[in-house]
């Protein structure tokens, strides 16, 4: 292949690229909004994926999202920490928590589920200030195919079987 064999090849796969990603992104979101509907209304949170005339190539699942405990205001969280564990502020031209300690903190909130520090040594329980339990990992959905899944898409796509029910819209008119 010489140079504008190959820089026309890109080019075509560029555009191809750039339609397939962006009907990807909006298929996902498609599918997390049905999942999410599904799920709300009838508890359903998976789905099999079967190509048309054809055998089921994968198992779409919705999961759960995951909260975390987080410094959400930072000079309120730290004026406590200097109140109440004064060892673990560092003082420079600023005054900051070391992060260890807020790593440990935030690890030990987001395991009670609350913000809020039991001291091991007092017993005391502190409400923390400027700390939220707050989501951490947004919920999403996952695709997992079966052992020949992608193969049989494959075929399905060569074979011309894609185009009319689920990939119209890259068939049909312009690239955006």
């Amino acid at each position: 292949m010489n140079l504008k064999e190959a820089a026309a090849r890109e080019a075509a796969l560029k555009t191809l690229l750039d339609v397939v990603e962006a009907e990807y992104k909006a298929a996902r979101a498609e599918t997390r909004t049905a999942l999410e509907a599904a799920a709300e209304t009838t508890g359903v949170r998976q789905v099999a994926v079967t190509l048309p005339d054809g055998p089921d190539i994968a198992t779409v699942s919705l999961s759960s999202g995951e909260a975390a405990a987080k410094v959400v205001d930072e000079e309120a969280y730290t004026a406590w920490v200097r109140d109440h564990y004064a060892t673990e502020v560092e003082r420079r031209f600023i005054t900051a928590v070391r992060p260890a300690f807020t790593d440990r903190l935030l690890k030990q909130m987001t395991a009670a589920g609350a913000a809020e520090y039991a001291d091991p040594e007092t017993g005391v329980i502190h409400e923390v200030p400027g700390v939220a339990i707050a989501p951490a990992r947004a919920r999403t959905h996952s695709v997992r195919f079966k052992k020949d899944g992608r193969d049989q898409v494959m075929q399905a796509w060569r074979e011309g079987r894609l185009t009319a029910a689920i990939l119209p819209e890259l068939t049909a008119g312009d690239p955006q």
